[in-house]
């Protein structure tokens, strides 16, 4: 029997809710099926769940209600504003409840993100699941309870408001760089495609349809989930198609898109998994080419991977794959969801997003260091001597002399951690989101991912002007 033994805690709170319209309470839901998802929306893993949930959703739409319950790890995620931001990036359907003093967190007994909870239709709480494989975990439990409880399940869909998506000529757009002929390359993750532009902000060449998919093909017919990083190695660009787990490949002379790396599903590795056999990319979020190597973010195992250029295989290059901020040999040392790529020589940056965090990777020795950062939960917003600042969830990088430019992405400002002084100073603020910086024509350019912007500042005053993206 799969009847609950104790009543679900109410679950509203004074945060408010999104996504729905109005308040609910547990009450409201009597004789459907409810799954609590206990989340936050920085983390990469709560992120590879959304499509186990829309899953459950679609299989069980008569019977069957999700709500998110976001219970923030970082500040600048407990802002209804930011939630519904990512309620729109992700493409959330369901209702979504702010917990941000992690009082439903604790009535729960929750511990990790992610973790669901499943209800029955009486308002009893059946059981827990924390982390990943929720549809094969949760839909046996569920067509148990449409079996058990068929008598009194409410089958009358519950509709809720949904938030409705901006129109915008870019719609969360992240990682860029530039060509040698200084003509951008712009991931504009939320259309699923990437735009190339002139320094007027002019849309030259369009590449993808702009739906969400997983197809090869002409610039047309080819498509992606919410790109990423980008690479060129001399007209190949590479893209991090991050929710396709893959890295893509666009010939830009034939302009036809191929697959390099990647089947589109998540893989896994460990400590001594793996370490020698081609493996592949798990939400690949930055990519950076030194010579024949192309080196990967690979945020969704906290990881770093390196894919041969001449093979296209993709190998284990750094990180155990436990999330920690760890330093040491290459398979020693510990990453936390690495999200950002930049280089100096043979040092390898990393912008290590959930421990808020710097990284180095001498690839000459092998050893992983963190000339900025202190641990998963170490975050915030100040300035000074390396042993005191702080960031909050950082994810873009560029080097310009000897100084380390960090996209300071939940503070929306970008900072500087200079290499020789070892100081952190603030030269933008009053971004939404910054999610990369590139140095082109003296200037920084910026993406303001959740204003759906793009800036240019001017990198001794800190003065902003956006480049307005259009067609013509």
């Amino acid at each position: 029997m799969l009847t609950g033994r104790v009543n679900a805690p109410e679950i509203d709170t004074p945060y408010g809710w999104l996504n729905s319209g109005r308040a609910w309470s547990v009450k409201d839901f009597k004789g459907k099926i409810v799954l609590l998802d206990f989340w936050t929306f920085g983390c990469i893993n709560c992120q590879h769940i959304i499509p186990d949930l829309e899953r459950l959703e679609e299989e069980f739409t008569d019977i069957l209600v999700v709500i998110g319950i976001h219970s923030a790890k970082f500040e600048a995620e407990k802002h209804n504003e930011t939630i519904r931001q990512a309620i729109l990036k992700f493409g959330i359907k369901h209702p979504v409840v702010n917990d941000a003093d992690f009082k439903l967190w604790d009535q729960y007994g929750i511990r990790a993100w992610p973790t669901i909870v499943l209800i029955d239709p009486n308002g009893k709480v059946v059981g827990q699941h924390a982390g990943e494989s929720v549809y094969q975990t949760v839909q046996p439990h569920i067509l148990k309870m449409q079996e058990e409880f068929k008598d009194i399940l409410n089958r009358e869909p519950i509709r809720f408001h949904v938030e409705a998506r901006e129109n915008s000529v870019l719609y969360f757009p992240s990682k860029l760089i530039s060509d040698s002929e200084g003509h951008i390359y712009l991931s504009d993750s939320g259309h699923n495609r990437i735009l190339k532009l002139n320094q007027q902000g002019q849309i030259l060449e369009t590449i993808g349809n702009g739906a969400a998919g997983f197809a090869n093909g002409s610039y047309t017919d080819a498509s992606f989930y919410e790109p990423h990083g980008l690479a060129l190695h001399g007209r190949i660009l590479y893209v991090a198609d991050a929710k396709n787990n893959a890295i893509r490949k666009v010939d830009l002379d034939r302009k036809q898109v191929s697959t390099a790396a990647g089947t589109g599903e998540l893989d896994y590795y460990f400590l001594d998994d793996k370490l020698n056999e081609p493996v592949n990319p798990n939400s690949p979020w930055d990519l950076l080419i030194l010579e024949n190597n192309l080196y990967i973010a690979s945020a969704g195992n906290h990881q770093l991977l390196r894919m041969d250029l001449v093979t296209e295989k993709v190998y284990r290059f750094a990180g155990s794959g436990r999330e920690a901020l760890t330093n040491g040999t290459l398979h020693e040392a510990a990453f936390n969801q690495p999200s950002g790529l930049a280089h100096k020589g043979n040092i390898l940056y990393v912008a290590d997003a959930e421990a808020s965090a710097i990284r180095s990777v001498n690839l000459e020795t092998g050893m992983v260091l963190t000339p900025l950062g202190r641990g998963l939960f170490d975050f915030g917003d100040a300035d000074g001597p390396v042993d005191d600042a702080l960031l909050q969830h950082c994810v873009g990088l560029e080097i310009i002399d000897t100084d380390v430019y960090i996209a300071d992405t939940y503070n929306g400002k970008i900072k500087v951690l200079d290499m020789e002084r070892h100081r952190v100073w603030t030269l933008a603020d009053g971004l939404s989101e910054p999610n990369d910086v590139l140095f082109l024509g003296g200037q920084l350019w910026v993406t303001s991912t959740n204003s759906h912007q793009l800036y240019k500042i001017d990198i001794s005053t800190g003065e902003k002007e956006e480049v307005k993206v259009s067609y013509t």
